[in-house]
C-alpha cells in the first residue's frame, strides 16, 4: 500500500509528464497540419516527376514524426488513466491480480497498471512479407541447383557474358585503347563458357586418409560431391 507522501509524489510526476506530452502532441499536430501533404513538407511544386530516392529522407522524417505522435497520444492516454485511478483510489493496484504494485516500479513507470508479473507482453510479429514465398535467398554455391539433365555448368560471370553480347551501358570512355567499332568494345563475347561434362566426386577414402580436410569433406557431402 502506498503512503500518502508516495502517492502525492507519483501524482506530481504524472501531472508533469502529462504537461510534457500535451506540449509534444500539440507541436506534432501543428507541424503535421501545417505540412499536410508531402509536397508542402518538401516545398516541391510536384512530387510526381521526382525519383522516389530523392524524397527518401523527407519521407522517412515524415513517417517518423507521425509515429512519434501516435506514441505520444498512446502514452498520454495511459497517463490520464493513471490519474483517474488516483482519483478513484485504485492506483497502485495490479489490474489483473489485484496485488499492490511495488513503489520502485511505480516510480520508474508511474502510469503502469500492472505488476511486473502481469505486465502486458509486447508481442513480436512473426509474419513475413508475402513476397518471400517466391523470392529465394541466394546460395553460396551457384552449382548446387544444377539440373541432372543439363551437363553444362554456368557461373554468374558466364551469365553476364551471354547478356552483355547484346549490349550494355559501357561507353568508349570506360575502356583503354583504340577501337574501330562499337562491337569491339566488349571482346569477351566469344570466350568459351565454363562447362563440365563429368562431375568429379571425392571418395570417403580420401577423406579418411587425410588427403582433404574434414571441413572440405563436409562441404562436398552437403552439395552431393562426396560418394
Amino acid at each position: 500500500m502506498l503512503t500518502e507522501k508516495q502517492q502525492l509524489k507519483l501524482k506530481k510526476m504524472l501531472i508533469e509528464q502529462k504537461r510534457e506530452l500535451i506540449g509534444e502532441t500539440n507541436e506534432g499536430e501543428n507541424e503535421l497540419t501545417a505540412k499536410a501533404s508531402l509536397r508542402d513538407a518538401t516545398d516541391e511544386l510536384s512530387t510526381i516527376d521526382n525519383h522516389p530516392a530523392d524524397l527518401a529522407t523527407e519521407l522517412y522524417d515524415r513517417e517518423k514524426d507521425m509515429a512519434l505522435k501516435v506514441h505520444s497520444d498512446d502514452l498520454l492516454g495511459q497517463v490520464n488513466a493513471a490519474l483517474e485511478r488516483i482519483e478513484n483510489d485504485t492506483y497502485g493496484v495490479c489490474a489483473k491480480c489485484h496485488e499492490d504494485i511495488p513503489y520502485d516500479r511505480l516510480r520508474a513507470i508511474p502510469y503502469t497498471a500492472f505488476c511486473i508479473d502481469h505486465t502486458e507482453a509486447k508481442a513480436i510479429p512473426t509474419d513475413r512479407p508475402i513476397k518471400e514465398e517466391v523470392i529465394h535467398p541466394p546460395v553460396d554455391n551457384s552449382f548446387s541447383g544444377r539440373d541432372d539433365d543439363d551437363d553444362e555448368l554456368q557461373d554468374n560471370e558466364d551469365s553476364f557474358q551471354i547478356v552483355a553480347q547484346y549490349g550494355n551501358s559501357d561507353t568508349p570512355a570506360d575502356f583503354e585503347g583504340d577501337f574501330d567499332h562499337y562491337n569491339d568494345l566488349y571482346n569477351d563475347k566469344d570466350e568459351d563458357m565454363y562447362s563440365a561434362l563429368e562431375i568429379l566426386h571425392v571418395s570417403k577414402e580420401d577423406s579418411l586418409n587425410g588427403q582433404i580436410s574434414q571441413q572440405y569433406a563436409d562441404e562436398a557431402r552437403k552439395h552431393d560431391y562426396l560418394e
